[in-house]
């Protein structure tokens, strides 16, 4: 049997994709992108963590796969980009339950796409940081740099797209790209820990949460207003909701269903 290149884990309502190679390779693009779609159909997930292995988290594009395919057929090779990077992105940012992302280290090009489509970073102290596109003679892809924009301004994302040096976790974190910075071995319990934190919440409000901050910054006042007021009315009759605020009167830590 083939290993895979895509492993799942699951404990304490967190389900753990963990990426076995760095580069995103033909077939770990199909795994990665299948089990997305199983957890996020998964009632006993409430929160996902994506991490990887060894020195790197992931590298994007497999070059080596990459060259072949060019030297086949080049444009076969860059239909790619729609028909497999952009549903990857999408089901991971699309994801109703938290995404936290593991950074266990090199994080370039289209894996930094991968990296900025979940909602909480951690990442090892010295991990580096790196767009890459322009170094290889391509734009980027993977919402990279829509997600640049957001996070750091247009400015600064133009900067790290047209000079793509590399940066560590440490000036990662000063940008607002990355959230926590730990020492390399800590850094997936420290994901897990978080993941597990929201997994224990209030999953319907962070369902809401998500989907107010995804057009929180294109959005007018006025509908920003009325989404906010439609999700509020809507998790206003939830279990959840009843549960926290009789836990408020009554002095003790809430306990959360998801209901």
């Amino acid at each position: 049997m083939t290993e895979a290149t895509v492993t799942r884990t699951d404990a304490d309502g967190v389900a753990t994709l963990t990426l076995q190679r760095p580069g995103l390779s033909h077939v770990l693009r199909g795994e990665l992108l299948a089990l997305v779609r199983e957890v996020a159909d998964d009632p006993a997930v409430r929160a996902v963590l994506l991490t990887g292995t060894g020195r790197a988290f992931c590298v994007g594009q497999d070059l080596g796969e990459h060259v072949e395919s060019l030297r086949g057929n080049a444009e076969g090779s860059l239909s790619v980009v729609e028909e497999e990077y952009n549903p990857l992105v999408l089901a991971l940012a699309g994801l109703r339950v938290p995404l936290v992302v593991g950074i266990n280290g090199a994080c370039a090009g289209a894996g930094m796409g991968l990296a900025l489509a979940g909602d909480l970073r951690v990442a090892a102290a010295g991990a580096k940081f790196t767009t890459a596109f322009a170094g290889i003679g391509l734009s980027s892809d993977s919402g990279l740099a829509s997600r640049l924009v957001h996070c750091v301004g247009g400015s600064r994302a133009a900067e790290l797209l047209l000079l793509p040096e590399p940066f560590p976790a440490e000036t990662a974190a000063s940008w607002g790209l990355v959230h926590r910075v730990v020492p390399a071995e800590q850094v997936l319990p420290e994901a897990h820990a978080l993941a597990a934190r929201l997994a224990a919440g209030p999953t319907l409000a962070f369902r809401a949460m998500k989907e107010v901050l995804a057009t929180a910054a294109t959005d007018s006042l006025a509908d920003s207003l009325a989404l906010e007021a439609r999700l509020q009315t809507a998790l206003g009759g939830t279990a959840d909701h009843r549960e926290a605020v009789e836990a408020f009167l009554a002095k003790r830590a809430p306990e959360f269903t998801g209901s």
